[in-house]
């Protein structure tokens, strides 16, 4: 497995497959790049597509400290100086539209053009999951705490017809020091003042069935990014991008591809 190394050390795991122009596609929070498993084939035909695993999950190193957006950002910058790409397109989900905000906004001449999904700018302006959904996933017995996150993740149709395994649920190889930093990184996100300076084009998606980053939080998010264009995906509920790939696959290649034809 190949790595990068952080401006602090942390050696960074990533992955590279398909051709042509390059897209970095950032996973949710405690998940490795097998967040992507379901849905990355749709890209490799026509992208070259990056994937990291963050620090602290999959083949990465796992600090004690050093967990933030912020930093998680920084750590795809490394990735894409080890691959020698100057620019790419960055497609980030749930935390990882978090950290692909501070990526457009730390490193603008980085970003060509930036996909949102599911996620929010945090901090006093973010629409909170509320208590109910909190509890739900803090319960103590770990199956009833697991399928609540799956019905979070996706719909009980989808789930009667799709036994898994699911990927998008955590990367349960975590030390416990890990998962409790990419939650204090994914709590600890705003990015609110910061997002007028955006200025890469922008795509924000998101189901208007989301209760575990809910749905309120895209016109929010599209809001405060200059020029941005925002897609709601009826009847999805958080992992969108994987339920609903044949439609929600095209429509982030639509994009990208016009955002191509236009410079």
């Amino acid at each position: 497995m190949p790595h990068a190394r952080a401006s602090d050390g942390i050696r960074i795991a990533y992955q590279v497959r398909g051709d042509g122009p390059p897209l970095v596609l950032l996973a949710g929070q405690a998940n490795d790049h097998h967040w992507w498993d379901g849905v990355r084939g749709d890209f490799s035909g026509s992208r070259s597509t990056v994937t990291i695993d963050y620090r602290g999950t999959g083949d990465s190193d796992k600090p004690q400290l050093s967990y933030s957006t912020e930093r998680f950002a920084d750590d795809v910058v490394a990735v894409l100086d080890e691959l020698d790409v100057d620019r790419a397109d960055v497609y980030g989900t749930s935390m990882g539209g978090r950290v692909a905000q501070w990526l457009a906004v730390r490193h603008p001449c980085r970003v060509r053009a930036l996909v949102l999904g599911c996620t929010s700018a945090g901090g006093r302006h973010g629409i909170d999951r509320g208590d109910g959904v909190r509890r739900s996933l803090i319960r103590s017995d770990p199956a009833e705490a697991r399928q609540a996150l799956l019905e979070l993740m996706y719909t009980p149709a989808w789930l009667a017809t799709h036994p898994g395994p699911y990927r998008t649920l955590g990367d349960r190889s975590m030390p416990a020091h890990a998962r409790r930093g990419h939650l204090v990184a994914s709590d600890g996100h705003d990015a609110w003042d910061a997002l007028p300076g955006v200025l890469a084009p922008t795509l924000v998606l998101h189901g208007t069935d989301d209760l575990l980053n809910p749905t309120a939080n895209a016109p929010l998010l599209a809001a405060r990014i200059p020029g941005s264009r925002l897609e709601l995906i009826q009847g999805a509920r958080h992992a969108y991008f994987e339920e609903c790939r044949e439609l929600a696959g095209p429509l982030v290649l639509e994009f990208l591809d016009q955002k191509v034809r236009s410079r």
